[in-house]
């Protein structure tokens, strides 16, 4: 059986120098800095496809998210990891990923090096039970608003506001 924990992740220094590879489990109790891959999803209309995570999620569970995506594997590149993440948490395949940005964040729980990417997809997605609870197209700045009165991920929140200029 598939145990998350026990994938092995690249760790990296706060500069994004890779310097070793440890299971998730090592990495999340001893806060190590990683990579990881966001994938904002938008359809034609311009919203994008937010996500509820499970509860069972190793961090921020229960939360919103603005973006597919996980952390960068062992030996993986950024745009590698975005394509397995996007085909296994939405089912999509086969689409153009469009790097935006990378970006540091941290806090108490989570340090983390992001390289951004959009894609547009106009579903129907197949949802990866274990990590996403269920999802919908809502308009960016209705995100924001929603994000006032549900907990969100916080790096998903930062990004997002880059993406339209608010940050």
């Amino acid at each position: 059986m598939y145990n998350p924990d026990e994938e092995l992740v690249q760790i990296v220094d706060e500069d994004d120098h890779e310097i070793a590879i440890v299971t998730r489990a090592i990495m999340r109790e001893q806060r190590l800095t990683h990579r990881a891959s966001y994938i904002l999803v938008f359809n034609r209309a311009g919203e994008l496809f937010v996500q509820k995570r499970t509860t069972t999620k190793d961090i921020y569970p229960g939360f919103w998210d603005v973006a597919a995506g996980g952390v960068v594997l062992g030996g993986e590149s950024y745009e590698e990891s975005a394509e397995r993440e996007l085909a296994e948490e939405l089912g999509i395949t086969e689409t153009k990923l469009t790097p935006l940005f990378d970006q540091y964040y941290k806090d108490d729980g989570n340090r983390v090096w992001g390289r951004i990417f959009r894609c547009e997809s106009e579903g129907p997605f197949t949802l990866q039970p274990e990590e996403v609870e269920y999802g919908r197209f809502m308009p960016p700045d209705l995100v924001l608003e929603y994000s006032r009165l549900e907990p969100f991920t916080p790096d998903g929140i930062i990004l997002l506001k880059k993406v339209l200029g608010q940050e």
